[in-house]
Parts: structure tokens; sequence; C-alpha cells
């Protein structure tokens, strides 16, 4: 695959897509190097000094832009589906399932960014890339929550959207059909979470006052 040359890769997404689809094919044996950048970049007719700058921060910029291009991958699919027919959890569903088979095709490069991702140093940059892909799929869902509840919503698909990734990239069910259940079940369990919270304060605020004091003052 030639592009004509590097001036065609000049801007922005469009550059990184590019090279991040022409180094896919490498990553599962070189990981998220250089060395697959490179490659990539060669496929397209281009050398190392495009890859410098395109990804100027190697394959941690690259495994970013992944998580990035997932998401706009994931967002276009969910613009095909009706969600307004659908229950919020559904839609949450919908975006967590999308998300992974956009990604199908590139499962082992996936597997290869989970485990640079699990490097410590790399933590911030794992949990800016999750905390961005939750975020996009509640949006999508139709949340506009500003107060506790934004950060709450978040938290809690980040723990089933990071259990379901794994337990997928294990997966060697026909079409993923385990993988699917899985999600029900830890989506049915945080939807309850909210549930509970919201009956266990309406209790308590039903309580004498005197007993709600004793109560909090316990350590």
């Amino acid at each position: 695959m030639t592009t004509g040359g590097s001036e065609n890769l000049e801007g922005g997404d469009v550059a990184r897509d590019q090279l991040l689809l022409a180094a896919l094919s490498h990553i599962p044996f070189d990981g998220w190097s250089e060395a697959a950048l490179i490659a990539g970049a060669r496929d397209l007719g281009l050398d190392k000094s495009d890859v410098q700058r395109i990804f100027p921060n190697g394959g941690g910029g690259a495994v970013e832009h992944f998580a990035n291009w997932a998401d706009r991958r994931m967002l276009a699919e969910l613009t095909k589906r009706d969600l307004t027919s659908m229950r919020v959890r559904d839609r949450i569903a919908t975006g967590v399932r999308l998300r992974l088979e956009v990604l199908a095709p590139y499962r082992e490069a996936l597997r290869r960014a989970v485990s640079h991702l699990a490097l410590s140093q790399d933590a911030p940059l794992a949990a800016a890339s999750t905390y961005q892909t939750v975020s996009t799929i509640w949006y999508a869902a139709g949340d506009r929550a500003t107060d506790f509840n934004f950060y709450t919503k978040r938290g809690l698909l980040a723990g089933v959207y990071l259990s379901t990734v794994l337990y997928w990239l294990a997966d060697e069910s026909d079409g993923y059909a385990d993988t699917w259940g899985f999600l029900e079940r830890r989506l049915d369990g945080v939807m309850a979470i909210p549930k509970v919270t919201a009956k266990i304060k309406d209790i308590f605020s039903k309580l004498p006052r005197a007993f709600r004091d004793a109560t909090l003052r316990r350590p």
C-alpha cells in the first residue's frame, strides 16, 4: 500500500490513522515498538523520519491513538443503531460490545496494548484511555450528568469494561457468546448499585435524627 509520499500524511488524525492501521499487522510480532511503526511506515512508502513526525512519542503515542481510533469507530457504529428505542442499560451494553467488535480483527494488538499499559510508567495513560472510552459510551447513551453521578457512572462502567476486555481476550467461544453473557451479568450487577444506594439513603433519611447522628459518629 503506497500513499505517494509523506506529503499525503501531513495532517493530524488522518496521518496517525493511516500509520496505525499499517502498523497493526506488525504489532503482534514486534509489540507497540518503534520497529512495528517503522515496518508499517515502510508498507506506506514512508521512512523512519515520518514515524518520528507522526508519532513523536513512539509506541506509547501509538497505543494512545489506537484507543482514540477505536472510540471513533465505535461511535460511528453507534450512530447506525436506534439508541432512542433502547433502555439506557442496553445502550451501554451496545457501546461496549461494538467497541470490542471494532477491535476483533486486531485482538492480538489489543492484547499487546493491555500488556504495554500494565507497566507502572504507563498507568496514567491506561487510566486516561479507559476514562475516555467509558465517558464516550455514557455520552452516546444520552448521559448528561454534571454532578457526582457523572463520576460514579464512569467508575462503575470502567470496572465492567476492563473486566469484559480481559474476558474477551481469552474467549474462544463461537462469536464471543461467552463474553456477551459475561457483559450482561456484570451490567446487571452494577446497574443495581445506584438503586440499592438510593434505597439505603431513603431509609436512612427517615430514621430519627438522634439515631442518624449516633450512627454517623461510630468509628
